[in-house]
C-alpha cells in the first residue's frame, strides 16, 4: 500500500530532522543496504571475471578465436560491473535523478564534511608577466627595501 501525500511529507520532514540532528547516524543508516548490494555485485563480478579468464584460456589453448573473444568480452563486462559497484553511489547518481540525495526524493542528503568553505588561490595569468619579469621585480624590491 503506497503512502499518502501527507505521510510522504511527514516522512521527508523526519528524514531532514534526523540529518540535521545526527548527520553521522543518517549517513550510516543510508549506506548499509547499498554497501551490502555493492559487495555482492563485486563478488559476483569477480567470479565472472575468473570464468572469463577460463573461457579465454580455453579458446587460446584450443585455437578457437571466437571462444577467446567471448572470454575477453566476459572479462571486460565483469570488470566494468565490479568497478562501478566499488565506485559507489556517486557514479550512478547522475544517471538517476531520484538518487540525487535531495530530501524530496525520499533519500538522505550527503554531508560535505567541511570542504565547501575552502577556496583555492587564483592562479596567475600571463597578464602578470613572465616568470623572469616577476623574479626581476622581486629582486628590485628587495634591493630597495634592504638599502643595497
Amino acid at each position: 500500500m503506497p503512502l499518502s501525500e501527507e505521510e510522504l511529507r511527514l516522512l521527508e520532514q523526519m528524514e531532514r530532522a534526523l540529518v540535521e540532528e545526527d548527520p553521522k547516524l543518517a549517513s550510516t543508516l543510508r549506506g548499509t543496504a547499498f554497501r551490502r548490494a555493492a559487495r555482492r555485485r563485486a563478488i559476483i563480478a569477480g567470479a565472472c571475471f575468473v570464468l572469463g579468464v577460463v573461457v579465454l584460456m580455453t579458446g587460446a589453448v584450443a585455437s578457437i578465436t571466437a571462444v577467446g573473444v567471448v572470454g575477453f568480452v566476459i572479462m571486460l563486462a565483469s570488470a566494468t560491473i565490479a568497478l562501478t559497484a566499488m565506485r559507489g553511489p556517486h557514479g550512478s547518481a547522475a544517471a538517476d535523478p531520484r538518487a540525487s540525495g535531495h530530501p524530496s526524493h525520499g533519500s538522505f542528503t550527503v554531508i560535505d564534511g567541511g570542504r565547501a568553505g575552502r577556496t583555492r588561490r587564483p592562479r596567475r595569468t600571463a597578464s602578470h608577466g613572465s616568470f623572469m619579469d616577476r623574479m626581476e621585480d622581486r629582486w628590485r624590491r628587495r634591493r630597495e627595501e634592504g638599502g643595497w
